[in-house]
């Protein structure tokens, strides 16, 4: 009998410590990295081209906003989850009913969010 494939996630998240927490958690929750981009200009790339499920994608990279990066995924029907310490009131009226990752994390919350994309 085979293992299920695991899904492959893209996180774009621009503190490393963070990043690798996010990495780790995703670890034990059974998903892959598909990788990992802490710049908008990279994770506009990798989110035209790169092959992955979904997406965690923090809203605000070193000052500016990850709203281009959603906007592929979207057009590509991949699903993503924005991550924030702001909670729904960061997201733009485009983005808005976007599924958010509150910051700090918790396992329960990130399993939960996770299993609903």
């Amino acid at each position: 009998m085979s293992t299920p494939k695991k899904r492959r996630v893209l996180v774009v998240e621009d503190e490393v410590l963070v990043a690798m927490m996010l990495e780790e958690m995703l670890e034990r929750l059974g998903y892959e990295i598909a990788a990992t981009s802490s710049h908008l200009e990279e994770a506009l790339q990798l989110a035209r081209t790169a092959s992955f499920d979904l997406a965690i994608l923090d809203i605000n990279l070193n000052g500016r906003p990850s709203f281009p990066v959603a906007d592929i995924l979207r057009e590509r029907g991949l699903p993503f989850v924005f991550a924030t310490g702001y909670g729904d009131k960061a997201l733009d009226s485009t983005h808005a009913g976007t599924p958010v990752l509150q910051k700090p994390y918790s396992l329960d919350d990130f399993r939960r969010v996770l299993a609903a994309l």
